[in-house]
Formats: C-alpha cells, sequence, structure tokens
C-alpha cells in the first residue's frame, strides 16, 4: 500500500455496520438475521476493499482473506448442519421426547433455572465444549422450561450461562488452550486464575437464577399429567433411549471430534427410531408399512427438512417439530457473511489500523485490562469470530502486560473474560449465530439472562481496578 489510511476512514466500515445492522432491527426486529444483515455484512465488507483499493491495495489480497477466513468456519458450518441432523433424528426416534417426559417429573419449575446452569455447566466442563453442550442437553432443557411455561429467553441464557462456564473452566475446551498460547501462561496456571472471576461470576448467576424461579409465576397453560400423556400417547418411551445421548456425552468427553461425534448421535437416532418408534416414521412418511425404505426416508427427510409430530395437545405440538439441515441455512448464510465482513476488515489491515491505537489509552493496569476486555468485544462484533477476539489481543498487549511487570496469566485470563464469553452475544458473531440457531431463540432474547457471560468482563475490569489477584512478574 501506498500510505497509512487515516484514522477516520479505516472506522468507517464499521461505523456503517453498526448504521445499518442497528436499522435493520429497528425495521425487521428478529427477522433482520433473515437477509438484512447478511447484506448489511457484504454491503459493509465492499466498503473495506474499497478504501483498500484507493489507497493502493491489490484485489487478490481481499479476495484471500476472503477466502481463508470463510475456510475457518467450515467446522464450524459441519457441525451446525450436523446438529440440525440430530435434532431431527433425535425427535423421531423418541430420544428428545423422552428427555422432556422425565424431565417434566423429576424438574420443579422453581428450581428448573438454577438445575439447568449447573447441568450443562457440568456436562460442558467433562466435555470441553459449549458447541456440544447446548446441541444435545440444551436442546431437551429448552423444550422441559417451555413445557413447564418459563420464557425461552431465561431458558436461553441458564443454558448458555452454564455451558460458557464450562467452557471457561474446562482443561479439554480449545479456547481455554489457546487463551494462554497468546499469552505465554501454561494451561493449569491459566485455569486456576480464572477461578478467581469466573466462580463468583458463577455462583450470582446461579444464586440470580435461583430467586428468580422462586419469585417468577408460571401460568403454566396445560396440566403437567395432560402433556406426558400426549407424549405417551404418541411415542414409546423408555429409557433405552437414553443409551445414543449417554454415548454421545462420552465420546465427546473421550475427545473425539465433535464432527464424527454428531454423525454418530444422527445415524444412531435414525435407527432407533426405525426400532422403537415404527408408528413414527410410518406417519412422517406418508406410509401404512414399514419396511428398510420407509425408514430410510424417514430418517432422511428428519435429518434434512421439516419434521412436526402432531398430538392433540398444543403445548407439545409446539416442541415436537424440527427443520432438520434445512432450518440451518440460513445460519450458515449469515456466517458466511460475517467472515466476508471479517476477512476484507483483516486482509485490508483497516482491522489493525483501528486497534492499534487502543494500546495508548492503556496508562494504568485497569486501563490495560479495559482496553484489551474492550478490544476482544469490540473483535467479536466486527471480526465476527471467537478465536480472533483471543488472537488478536492476544498478539497486541502481550508486550504491554510485560512492561507493566504484569505476568501472562492477567492476559489470558482477561482475552477468556474479554472474548470467550461474549462471542455468543453477538447475534452474527459464529457462536452467537450458531447458539441461537440451535436452540431456535434470537439473541437479544436470551443476551439479558446470559448473566454469566455479562458479569464475566465486569468483574475482571473491576478486578483489575481494584488490585484485585492481579499477578506480578517475579
Amino acid at each position: 500500500m501506498k500510505t497509512n489510511i487515516p484514522y477516520i476512514i479505516s472506522i468507517t466500515p464499521i461505523l456503517i455496520l453498526v448504521f445499518l445492522l442497528g436499522f435493520n432491527v429497528f425495521i425487521y426486529g428478529d427477522n433482520s438475521l433473515s437477509g438484512a444483515n447478511q447484506l448489511a455484512l457484504i454491503f459493509s465488507a465492499m466498503i473495506a476493499s474499497i478504501i483498500y483499493l484507493i489507497y493502493g491495495g491489490e484485489w487478490r489480497n481481499i479476495l484471500k482473506g476472503i477466502s481463508n477466513s470463510i475456510a475457518k468456519t467450515t467446522p464450524a458450518i459441519i457441525i451446525l448442519l450436523l446438529i440440525g441432523s440430530l435434532s431431527g433424528t433425535w425427535l423421531i426416534s423418541g430420544i428428545i421426547p423422552s428427555m422432556i417426559y422425565y424431565g417434566l417429573q423429576i424438574l420443579n419449575p422453581k428450581i428448573f433455572l438454577f438445575a439447568t446452569a449447573i447441568i450443562t455447566a457440568i456436562i460442558s466442563v467433562s466435555s470441553g465444549s459449549s458447541w456440544s453442550t447446548i446441541a444435545t442437553i440444551g436442546i431437551a432443557l429448552l423444550a422441559i422450561g417451555k413445557a413447564l411455561g418459563i420464557p425461552v429467553g431465561l431458558i436461553g441464557g441458564a443454558i448458555i450461562s452454564g455451558a460458557y462456564f464450562g467452557d471457561k473452566m474446562s482443561p479439554l475446551s480449545d479456547t481455554t488452550n489457546l487463551a494462554p498460547a497468546m499469552s505465554g501462561s501454561n494451561l493449569f496456571t491459566h485455569i486456576k486464575y480464572m477461578t478467581y472471576t469466573t466462580f463468583p461470576a458463577f455462583i450470582i448467576t446461579i444464586i440470580a437464577f435461583l430467586l428468580i424461579g422462586y419469585s417468577y409465576s408460571t401460568e403454566q397453560p396445560q396440566n403437567i399429567d395432560q402433556l406426558l400423556f400426549s407424549i405417551t400417547e404418541s411415542f414409546n418411551i423408555t429409557g433405552w433411549l437414553f443409551l445414543v445421548p449417554i454415548l454421545v456425552i462420552l465420546l465427546i468427553i473421550k475427545k473425539i471430534p465433535a464432527i464424527p461425534t454428531l454423525l454418530i448421535g444422527s445415524i444412531l437416532g435414525g435407527v432407533f427410531a426405525f426400532f422403537f418408534q415404527p408408528n413414527i416414521v410410518m406417519l412422517i412418511t406418508n406410509s401404512s408399512v414399514l419396511n428398510i425404505k420407509i425408514g430410510y426416508m424417514a430418517v432422511i427427510n428428519a435429518m434434512t427438512s421439516d419434521i412436526s409430530v402432531f398430538t392433540n395437545n398444543e403445548m407439545i405440538n409446539d416442541l415436537l417439530k424440527t427443520s432438520g439441515m434445512k432450518g440451518m441455512l440460513n445460519t450458515v448464510w449469515l456466517i458466511i457473511c460475517a467472515m466476508i465482513f471479517s476477512g476484507s476488515m483483516e486482509s485490508s489491515g483497516l482491522l489493525n489500523r483501528v486497534a492499534v491505537p487502543i494500546i495508548r489509552f492503556a496508562k494504568s493496569t485497569g486501563d490495560l485490562v479495559t482496553a484489551t476486555t474492550g478490544t476482544c468485544i469490540f473483535l467479536n462484533i466486527t471480526a465476527s469470530d471467537q478465536y480472533l477476539s483471543i488472537v488478536v489481543p492476544g498478539r497486541m498487549f502481550a508486550n504491554s502486560y510485560k512492561e507493566k511487570g504484569l505476568a501472562p496469566e492477567n492476559l489470558s485470563r482477561t482475552l477468556e473474560d474479554g472474548g470467550t464469553v461474549t462471542s455468543v452475544l453477538i447475534p452474527w458473531n459464529t457462536c452467537g449465530a450458531t447458539q441461537s440457531a440451535i436452540l431456535g431463540v434470537s439473541t437479544l432474547t436470551y443476551l439479558p439472562y446470559c448473566f454469566f457471560n455479562l458479569l464475566c468482563p465486569i468483574i475482571t475490569i473491576l478486578y483489575a481496578y481494584f488490585g484485585i489477584k492481579i499477578k506480578k512478574l517475579i
């Protein structure tokens, strides 16, 4: 490039994007993710590319940057599609209906949110994956909560709070390994140092959910016994169906990659549907006989397209439907468009140009941690990628922490408190878009109730300004 791009021009694509996204939400509401925001991302990427070309950049660099950016999301897109197929086969096999059936009998509405956060935290710590936790037990808990008459925003907030607590604290998590690698710390020192901010945030979170549960009056539209009867009338409910989710959870704990694990779970769900739910298999294929061909068609239909099982209970009908892989395509579209914007901003150098001056703001330890946290959130918004929100600030601020005599675990903790947990709160971020699609709850609906995710960056900043658990270099 011929010259440095002025700061005000460098930030123009981001300002335009923020304006368009806000305008789209005002005009379209939740439907803004069905096309308007995708176009806003592409239009903002075009502005970034034009600026780069005007200042002497080459178009091939932009294309290469966009290609590399999209390539990074390949695993996420495959996982997203497989989650769609898994939800389809787990519905027709009776796995999800069985979870709802037994969950309605075990979980009391008053402790449901509290229990949900605890359950998802335990599963996520064991597996190291918030995504897998939300895609399996999270879906079932959402259905149970809806049947109990609890608002979906509250349920989504409890599920995500617990899942991201586990994602942060598990040594099996990719982000938990990435953050210390970027800062120069080591894994278990990083985890130990995270407990100082993570545990207070989670304790406040579960207390909040417990208080909400006891103060919130659920107006259940239907008697629980009627709901249970409607489920057993349509599905063969048996404990044997839990073999599939147990196997999936064991595979995740054993660190079998998510893609083969979800594929195995989807296929087994289809096999179990053929043997345990023959009536459902014939129902969704409009067939009066059951054979291999009909079973194959039912499984493929469940994996790929809209499936609904109707009972005489309207409440249950809302829970017993899925869109398979087809239902994930809109999110895949959003992720690709977000990566087009991210790739154009990064390859043009505009992202670094915007972020670097933030370092000058950091005068004190509190300022430095605030700048790091803000940069992580900024990159989650602009780069739409959780990993970039850890990698880029990690590289940017490593020397600044050393110059101030701060141990690297201060930086690694801040990267997680600012980057990992806030990614799911951004509708067009890969994490936010994915979890919203999996749960069927818009990001802005669950965001106010993700207490853990909202508290972590606040607590880490407060600790820095008050000098709490700020380790110095020896």
